[in-house]
């Protein structure tokens, strides 16, 4: 890539912290979480030298407090194009497939990240991507509805499209194009409070399926939630109750015995 070109790394360790400061706006008890897992973290390895040795030789230490886990749901297969096409300005490659309607939850889904070392190293950032599978909609007019409603938006600005057009045909952007990539990028994850739909449309979605309803009924997809790593996620759950969180029931994540997530969201949007 010509030197006068922004790295993708670089792009995406912008964009991940944009959108932390994003989230933090929109759901305020966000930042609450961030400072308790940075205390945790802090404490973790101030208890364990060992494990903050590790971490040090393996090159982790330094990307423990900007590693972000993410999560989006889009309604179409040309959304989820499009949005590939976004991620791939910031080294994101889809890595593995997920069936989740085995689950009752109609959608399929994978996970966008930076796969090379030197690019983990950098900034991991990853959002676990869904796409709403219309098909499982029983009843053929509300499919038929709901499939009108999604084709009949557009998650993307204008301008981002030109950016990600511009970053395919010349092989990068350069800092003010970067940045401007960055902002516009972010409206396809901002929140929007109303509904693009009557509540009578709303209410049948929603009967069918919260997740459903939830995807087609607004003007873009937001992202529904965002965490960061955490070296003792027991510790971060038994604590947030003191800082005005409410932990979900349950802990997500492998054994303990392993850095994991804090999966327990501050508030859930919708």
């Amino acid at each position: 890539m010509c030197s006068v070109y922004v790295s993708s790394d670089k792009i995406r360790d912008q964009f991940s912290s944009a959108m932390s400061a994003m989230y933090q706006q929109e759901v305020p008890q966000y930042g609450t979480l961030l400072s308790l897992v940075e205390a945790v973290n802090r404490e973790v390895l101030a208890a364990n030298p060992a494990l903050n040795s590790a971490l040090q030789d393996s090159d982790e230490l330094t990307r423990i407090n900007v590693e972000r886990h993410g999560a989006i749901r889009v309604g179409s297969a040309d959304e989820l194009a499009m949005l590939r096409r976004m991620f791939a300005v910031m080294g994101m490659e889809p890595v593995g497939y997920y069936d989740l309607s085995a689950a009752g939850v109609p959608v399929h889904s994978t996970a966008f990240r930076p796969v090379a070392d030197s690019a983990l190293k950098r900034n991991p950032f990853r959002v676990f991507t869904s796409l709403l599978r219309l098909e499982l909609i029983e009843k053929v007019e509300l499919r038929e509805q709901a499939s009108k409603i999604v084709r009949g938006r557009d998650i993307f600005t204008d301008n981002v499209k030109t950016l990600i057009e511009r970053f395919e045909q010349q092989g990068g952007l350069n800092a003010a194009d970067a940045e401007q990539f960055v902002q516009e990028a972010l409206e396809t994850f901002r929140w929007h409070d109303n509904a693009t739909v009557d509540l009578a449309t709303y209410d049948r979605l929603h009967n069918e399926h919260r997740l459903i309803a939830d995807v087609v009924c607004f003007r873009g997809p937001h992202i529904n939630h965002l965490t960061p790593r955490t070296l003792d996620i027991d510790e971060v759950q038994r604590r947030m109750p003191s800082v005005g969180i409410d932990p979900k029931a349950t802990i997500e994540g492998p054994p303990a015995a392993t850095a994991r997530y804090s999966c327990a969201r501050p508030v859930s949007k919708r």
